[in-house]
């Protein structure tokens, strides 16, 4: 098959839609099979429960009946893996490769619901059959996660009938200014974590003289927690291409290049299986659907460096130079790859792209807030129930993420904080839950949006650790090419170390304030501008836990090693000595006090000899006699 022009496309789309369509709705009385295939349940044996469930219809026969494919991410990642059937729409999760046998006999075979692998509302105790009757999945709009979870990522038959290339289609018989004007009118703003105005954007390079230009997508993601950019790539990879060639159109681009970090395999394998798809079509290469318009992709593999998801450091690292930012101006719009003009956008703005011209500015735009336009995609980890990815409406609450999303607080705890946007952000409070989610409202409350990471915190973290934690981070991935952030960032990690051994004073706390908000103003690029934002929050909301480490000596998360220790209840201690025997260093001994009760004598911890290790209270869970003071 080789697409040769546009009518050819739309009736291949055609033809494509139709064949996806059957598959879902059970046309010829088949049925199709649907396993998610994203990192986190290949990592729980999806792809050997996919291998399992082929097995079983063969021995029974049923291959030519029932189709089996491996799809992307669900996101609903702490319900994984997913196995889910059609034409029913019927969701099992936590499946193993044990629930296989049932899945087949009863469902395949019988026609009969496994109940016991559907997921149960926790506020009902309801079982729900269907993925869109699940709270998590209830407020979300898919856009940039159009198609994953949905279509195979390694058959562009599949992704052709969800629409793909219909963007691209469209743009190519508009003039290159009006598709930017489209993207400007959308409202759509860099991904990345920068907000920047894609569109205009665009018009940068645009208006640069003709010649060679690059668009390049920025695939580095290297935020603790992190994992919307791998997602999309996995699940629906020519999406991203499509954006990316709908870019290189626009601005007069005959290359892109993809930057991404090479820990994620499962991406980079499906999109260079994505791009050789595409070739062997004519959807990239050499007069693409018959115009004079040559587009092709390539990918460059990043080594974890966090910094290069820093453009021009990213432009640096591709060059093959050591990834280091440049100072702007110029930028890259004006001199960037290869010191040509060139765009640098994220992998979920690109993912974007398609929709608006597929569909228009106006639908995209209907999305969101003022400022703020169509949706972002959170990785949503920490102490919540949910755990996963979400796309949300911009302008949705933290609230409404948290606790109608996220299922809210495990095991009743109380909600402390939530971290936005990842070492560049900072941690938003109890009186931030009604703050609607956007590029400006989170700024103005001293976070960020970021690349879209959400971690959220729970009474048990301590908020100094939680700082000292990020700036750890941020100093191992310091590039040191700035005095300020090379030197600085180590400095305040000093500070924090110091204070959560309960060795500062507050003169030391000053001096940390005063150092964050010079590294702050002096840094050379974001990643020294925002390295004290963890810092500057929780300094914001927290400063009494700063003062309680400083003054009293008391971590009041009891998570400080050197301000807390552990201790036996004497009267709960029943004398079973299990915590003795864990303990690696011997620091638990016989008493002569024997509970009333027991039979056994109690143990006491020897504070002198005490790591810290907690195993002795993991340890004691039956029971519960030992607490952290």
């Amino acid at each position: 098959m080789f697409i040769k022009n546009f009518d050819e496309l739309a009736k291949i789309q055609a033809s494509c839609t139709t064949a996806l369509s059957g598959k879902f709705s059970g046309e010829g009385n088949k049925r199709a099979i649907v396993l998610c295939g994203g990192t986190g349940c290949l990592s729980s044996n999806s792809a050997d429960i996919k291998a399992k469930i082929e097995a079983k219809l063969e021995e029974k026969g049923l291959t030519d009946r029932v189709s089996v494919n491996l799809v992307g991410c669900f996101g609903f990642c702490s319900q994984g893996p997913f196995v889910k059937i059609y034409p029913e729409d019927t969701l099992y999760r936590l499946v193993t490769l044990d629930d296989v046998d049932e899945i087949i006999e009863k469902d395949i075979i019988g026609g009969e619901v496994v109940e016991r692998l559907l997921y149960v509302d926790p506020s009902t105790l309801e079982k729900v059959t269907k993925q869109e009757d699940i709270n998590f999945y209830k407020k979300q709009v898919r856009i940039s996660l159009d198609g994953c979870g949905v279509i195979n990522p390694e058959d562009i038959n599949e992704a052709l009938g969800a629409g793909a290339f219909a963007g691209l289609a469209k743009a190519l018989q508009m003039d290159r200014a009006d598709v930017i004007k489209e993207v400007l009118d959308s409202g759509l703003r860099g991904r990345g974590g920068g907000g920047f105005p894609t569109g205009r954007k665009w018009q940068f390079a645009y208006a640069q003289p003709d010649g060679e230009k690059y668009v390049v997508c920025n695939g580095d993601e290297g935020d603790p927690g992190a994992f919307m950019d791998r997602s999309i790539l996995e699940g629906n990879p020519l999406a991203v291409i499509e954006g990316m060639a709908i870019a290189g159109y626009a601005i007069g681009a005959q290359n892109g290049y993809f930057y991404v970090r090479a820990e994620y395999p499962i991406a980079v394998n499906r999109l260079r299986l994505a791009i050789k798809q595409a070739e062997e079509v004519g959807l990239l290469g050499d007069n693409i659907l018959g115009t004079d318009f040559s587009f092709r992709a390539h990918i460059r593999l990043g080594a974890g460096a966090f910094v290069c998801g820093e453009e021009t450091a990213l432009l640096n690292s591709i060059e093959g130079q050591r990834g280091m930012p440049r100072p702007r101006p110029p930028f890259p719009a004006v001199k960037g790859l290869w010191e040509c003009p060139t765009i640098v956008n994220n992998v979920e703005s690109l993912a974007c792209v398609p929709y608006i011209l597929r569909n228009g500015a106006e639908k995209f735009a209907q999305y969101g807030t003022e400022k703020s336009k169509g949706t972002k995609v959170f990785a949503l980890g920490g102490k919540v129930n949910n755990v996963g990815l979400v796309e949300i409406p911009m302008g949705t609450t933290l609230r409404e993420l948290i606790y109608d999303i996220g299922g809210g607080i495990p095991d009743g705890k109380k909600f402390k904080a939530i971290q936005t946007g990842g070492p560049s952000g900072g941690c938003l409070t109890e009186k931030d839950l009604d703050v609607a989610i956007d590029f400006d409202s989170l700024v103005a409350k001293g976070s960020m949006m970021g690349s879209g990471g959400a971690i959220v915190m729970d009474e048990d973290n301590c908020m100094v650790d939680v700082a000292k934690f990020y700036m750890e981070f941020i100093c191992d991935e310091s590039c040191g090419k700035c005095t300020p952030c090379r030197v600085g960032t180590k400095r305040l990690l000093e500070y924090l170390e110091k204070i959560c051994d309960g060795k500062a004073t507050m003169q030391d706390l000053e001096e940390l304030e005063a150092l964050a908000e010079t590294i702050k103003a002096g840094s050379l690029c974001a990643l020294g501008q925002t390295a004290a934002n963890p810092v500057l929050s929780t300094l914001k909301s927290f400063r009494d836990e700063y003062i309680a480490h400083i003054v009293d000596k008391k971590c009041p998360a009891k998570v400080c090693k050197n301000l807390m220790s552990y201790a036996i209840d004497p009267d709960k201690c029943v004398g079973c000595g299990l915590c003795e025997r864990q303990c690696p260093v011997s620091a638990i001994i016989k008493t002569d006090y024997v509970a009333p009760g027991h039979k056994l004598p109690s143990r006491k911890i020897l504070d002198d000899k005490c790591i810290k290790c907690g195993l002795c209270m993991s340890s004691c869970k039956k029971f519960n006699a030992i607490e952290k003071k």
